[in-house]
């Protein structure tokens, strides 16, 4: 096979249509665009999101909420889900690397720490938010908390 012999898929390929190349090619005259008016004209074009008068699906459908571009995502965990995750995976250190590793979190995530269960385990965090209940909580059960920005 060589360049010179490619073609295109049988089909695939369509012939340009011809307008206003004269009445024989029955798209003459008018060049299918019909009589007068201003589609009809060089250089018409429509409005954005103009429906022919009827009223816009912008101005139709109602405006609802707000989303907050500065809100910060976090993925929680309450102690007690803490708990049974160090008893699953053996963690002595609570930490983003260990929780990427063991496919709980994404890369990017931020993990937020809330005080809903109890703590048994002494267990030390590096993550980015704690609650002061559960803050307490794990310095009372012999742990450490670490925030990481």
């Amino acid at each position: 096979m060589k360049l010179h012999n490619l073609k295109p898929a049988a089909g695939s390929t369509h012939k340009e249509k011809r307008l206003g190349r004269g009445e024989a090619s029955g798209k003459g005259g008018t060049s299918t665009k019909g009589n007068k008016g201003g589609q009809s004209r060089a250089g018409y074009k429509s409005k954005m999101a103009h429906e022919g008068g009827q009223m816009p699906i912008q101005r139709r459908v109602p405006k609802r909420g707000f989303k907050n571009n500065n809100r910060i995502e976090f993925v929680v965990f309450n102690l007690g889900q803490i708990d049974q995750l160090v008893e699953k995976y053996g963690f002595t250190e609570f930490s983003l690397e260990n929780l990427y590793i063991n496919g709980l979190i994404s890369r990017t995530d931020k993990v937020k720490v809330l005080a809903n269960g109890e703590l048994k385990a002494k267990v030390s965090f590096k993550v980015n938010a704690v609650s002061e209940k559960a803050k307490s909580a794990i310095e009372t059960a012999g742990g450490s908390v670490e925030i990481i920005k």
